[in-house]
């Protein structure tokens, strides 16, 4: 689910028009941009559409913003309010009384941080300059590449500090299901039922390369594979691979397993950028500077659960 806020002057044709105009070296087209200046880092919002193209390019590039819930909020408070419930339908005899559960407070809140992520990327001005170049589709792929990787490594070893809360932090991350000194094909049994039914409905996996080879060629005593090749999942589970999953000869995380929508992206603002003409000319490049402000937690932690090798072992 994708709440998004229309910044209504960014969506002007005159202001599309300045802001390429300005992508392209041209300094007068930052006369026309005032409104979309941003006084932190002197940077510009893209228009609208230009963003709904960005937004489209960063899903296809990003594994978390596929797997995990995504919610512009432009403005407004810096808390979250998420829902928490246990409560349950029952039958009651007629005349009887209506069950009331405890803990009416069902909504628990989060604060919501503003991180500041920046990328560089730089173009050969013949290229800009030339109209007959699509600046727009190129500047928003490379800009999602960028972006992309950025925020799916963060929201995976993420520290809270001045970055994004990974599913992988010791304190504020995923639940750890249990400890091992090696994984076997009975703990990923294990981990499979260690997450409660609820959220192993639209559950994943979450691991890098190296550790899905290992479970690919993973049998039980009567030589089943763990893996089905045929789909790609784990007990009719899909495995996404991400290299920012650590390996599991570290002393680390190398699985995750649980329902990922529960991990929130917060986008506290549009993608800015400003051109750097002068900075690069020796090279006849011009540069892109750009800022996106996020944050991300798991704001369920018993959603997801992760084994844990254990450090004595690994050391």
């Amino acid at each position: 689910m994708n709440y998004t806020e229309v910044i209504v002057y960014t969506g002007q044709p005159e202001y599309s028009k300045n802001f390429w105009n300005a992508m392209r070296g041209q300094e007068d087209g930052y006369s026309g941009l005032s409104e979309g200046r941003s006084s932190e880092t002197g940077t510009y919002v893209m228009p609208n559409a230009t963003n709904n193209k960005y937004e489209a390019a960063i899903i296809n590039e990003s594994l978390f913003r596929k797997i995990g819930t995504t919610f512009n909020v432009y403005e407004g408070s810096y808390h979250i309010l998420a829902k928490e419930y246990d409560d349950l339908a029952q039958f009651v005899p007629e005349g009887g009384a209506i069950p009331v559960f405890d803990g009416l407070n069902d909504f628990t809140q989060y604060t919501v941080e503003s991180h500041k992520l920046a990328a560089l990327v730089k173009m050969n001005s013949d290229f800009v300059r030339n109209a007959a170049f699509d600046i727009e589709s190129y500047l928003v792929k490379r800009l999602a590449r960028n972006f992309a990787k950025a925020e799916d490594n963060a929201f995976i070893n993420g520290t809270g500090v001045q970055m994004p809360t990974g599913i992988l932090n010791d304190a504020n991350g995923a639940e750890v299901a249990y400890s091992v000194d090696e994984i076997t094909y009975d703990h990923i049994i294990r981990l499979y039922f260690s997450v409660k039914s609820e959220y192993r409905k639209n559950a994943v996996w979450l691991m890098n390369d190296k550790t899905a080879l290992a479970l690919r060629t993973m049998k039980d005593e009567a030589g089943n594979y763990l893996w089905r090749n045929s789909d790609d999942t784990i007990l009719g589970k899909k495995v996404f691979i991400s290299e920012f999953m650590p390996d599991m000869e570290s002393d680390s995380k190398p699985i995750a397993f649980g329902d990922f929508s529960y991990y929130w992206i917060i986008c506290r603002s549009p993608v800015s950028v400003r051109a750097l003409s002068e900075k690069f000319a020796l090279l006849d490049q011009i540069g892109y500077l750009a800022f996106e402000f996020v944050d991300g937690k798991l704001i369920r932690p018993e959603a997801v659960k992760v084994i844990q090798m254990n450090t004595e072992t690994n050391s």
